[in-house]
């Protein structure tokens, strides 16, 4: 076996270190040590996620992602959320497209359960034939909740519009025909090809030890190292994209429209993705955004109006989202696309740009309040290869963004053919002006 290489990323000005180790078998360890505070937070990312399905498996990454939680080798279902909860913390999972992670934050006495239990939630899972069908029956539930939400529909609607039936473009959650056609052999190949140590990274932010940390990721996935391996990284490959610049309807007798119209985006590793920040941030972040100013405050066209960029390992997403009452939407289509025209033909001005900045650089300062969120930023960032810096660099990043560079990813994503997702009272037969 080979030896552990431990290196320091980041000493801040607040006190602040970063920290990361390399073990045996590919196991990443990342901790960011913060003075002053007495809580811990940890999270284990296995790099897999519902891109990693097939066709005929989708929604397995999710589906296990349930399973964990139903009992170990060591703890039954109770067991695992008694012992977080007892000393008063929070124990929790979420599946991505391209990841999952498996997260807790105590109070920093108790950092060393929390990680003996999520290390053994996902180093110990029995995935017991009852417990699949109990699961399933459950995230059944889930998807019959998701699909009356059309606000969170319209998303996965647009995304199968943009990426057609390819792994980008199907729903996390799956459908209820592949999750009631998954086994359990299914879901436990999924568990042993993707949930193994060159896979995962274990982050931990607060009051931590950083060689503290690491001798507990030794203890608990040592077993599982055979051989050494390198880091699993997402190598960046060729996403199927559809840029048909046209619509998909999905009927739905709601009282509000729910719309999404977008365009491909850039990769998370893409130098542009600050100044696509700033965009998005200056084109529908806030209510003194401009879609929010021009839809709702000045016209009083819908409540919610807003604009995102999502990065994956080769592709994005740049998309405006707004709910209005059917008879307004196309109208609200009409100002989105003709202020996302204006934007992508001159720019935004210094002020929008200098706003913006303010926000994002605000966001990124106070978001990093929590351990929680510091544990999330540093394990994401380890788990897809971006670098780890210091939240004093990211801000010095964003204030250098110039309103030319802003004005440049402006032109390249807004200037695309549009594609729009709609969920509402309309029919295939209704054409909306504002993609035709």
């Amino acid at each position: 076996m080979g030896r552990a290489r431990t290196q320091t990323l980041v000493e801040d000005r607040d006190g602040s270190t970063i920290r990361r180790t390399v073990l045996p078998g590919g196991v990443r360890v990342v901790t960011e040590w913060v003075p002053g505070v007495r809580s811990a937070a940890m999270g284990v990312w296995v790099g897999a996620g519902s891109r990693d399905e097939s066709p005929v498996t989708t929604g397995s990454a999710h589906f296990l992602e349930h399973l964990l939680f139903k009992g170990t080798r060591r703890r039954t279902a109770l067991q695992i959320s008694a012992e977080i909860e007892a000393v008063g913390g929070d124990l929790n999972a979420f599946t991505s497209k391209e990841y999952t992670c498996y997260h807790a934050r105590v109070l920093d006495q108790d950092l060393d359960l929390a990680m003996d239990v999520v290390f053994d939630v996902v180093s110990s899972a029995v995935l017991a034939p009852p417990d699949v069908e109990s699961e399933r029956g459950v995230i059944l539930e889930e998807i019959a909740m998701h699909e009356d939400d059309p606000g969170e529909m319209v998303h996965d609607e647009f995304a199968l519009a943009l990426f057609g039936n390819e792994p980008l473009g199907r729903p996390i959650l799956g459908s209820v025909e592949s999750i009631n056609g998954l086994s359990r052999d299914a879901i436990r190949r999924f568990y042993r090809t993707h949930y193994q140590p060159h896979r995962l990274v274990v982050s931990a932010a607060g009051n931590v030890d950083h060689s503290r940390v690491v001798s507990a990721v030794r203890r608990s996935f040592g077993h599982l190292v055979t051989e050494d391996r390198e880091p699993h990284r997402r190598r960046p490959g060729r996403a199927k994209t559809v840029i048909s610049g046209g619509s998909r309807i999905v009927t739905r007798p709601t009282e509000q429209a729910h719309l999404v119209l977008g365009a491909p985006g850039f990769p998370r590793s893409d130098d542009r993705r600050y100044a696509t920040s700033i965009l998005a941030t200056a084109l529908g972040g806030g209510m003194s955004s401009r879609l929010f100013q021009e839809v709702r405050e000045k016209r009083g066209l819908a409540y919610s109006v807003y604009s995102y960029a999502q990065g994956f390992s080769d592709t994005g997403v740049f998309s405006v989202y707004a709910g209005c009452l059917p008879a307004k939407a196309d109208t609200v289509l009409e100002v989105c696309r003709t202020e996302l025209e204006s934007v992508a033909r001159s720019g935004l001005s210094a002020e929008e740009i200098r706003r913006a900045q303010g926000q994002v650089r605000g966001a990124a300062v106070l978001g990093q309040e929590d351990t929680g969120a510091r544990m999330h930023r540093i394990g994401k960032a380890e788990l897809v290869g971006e670098e780890i810096i210091s939240i004093g660099e990211v801000v010095r990043r964003v204030e250098r963004v110039s309103a030319t560079e802003v004005a440049d990813v402006a032109a390249l994503l807004l200037g695309q053919p549009m594609t729009l997702a709609v969920v509402g009272p309309f029919d295939d037969s209704h054409r909306f002006t504002a993609v035709a």
